[in-house]
């Protein structure tokens, strides 16, 4: 069991989740984010004050899936987040130590789903 945590572009969520239900991945969490890369932000100016930007919106979107679904997970996420451009994103893979459904009990892999 791994969790996949990946941080996109938000305007590249609806791909995203796109792709993975084309990948018949369809249990996922998405929360905004804020944070930089290797682009560090920007400068605008407010009222006259230039300001730095340094923490960019970002959207993270969590996948708990089994060992079946981890590297058809990553593509999706890749073919629905990738632009080619700085800023693009990341994945990150975790292992899962525990599942635990709630409403069942049902623990593991057949938790997950």
């Amino acid at each position: 069991m791994k969790l996949i945590i990946a941080y996109i572009q938000p305007d590249r969520l609806t791909a995203v989740k796109q792709a993975l239900y084309e990948k018949e991945v369809y249990k996922l969490s998405v929360t905004n984010a804020l944070g930089c890369g290797q682009q560090r932000g920007y400068h605008e100016s407010y009222r006259g004050v230039d300001i730095e930007v340094n923490l960019l919106k970002k959207v993270r979107i969590e996948v708990a899936v089994n060992a079946d679904f981890v590297q058809a997970t990553i593509d999706a996420i890749i073919s629905g987040a990738r632009t080619g451009n700085i800023g693009d994103g990341k994945i990150l893979v975790v292992d899962l130590v525990e599942c635990v459904r709630i409403r069942t009990g049902e623990r593991g892999h057949d938790a997950i789903g």
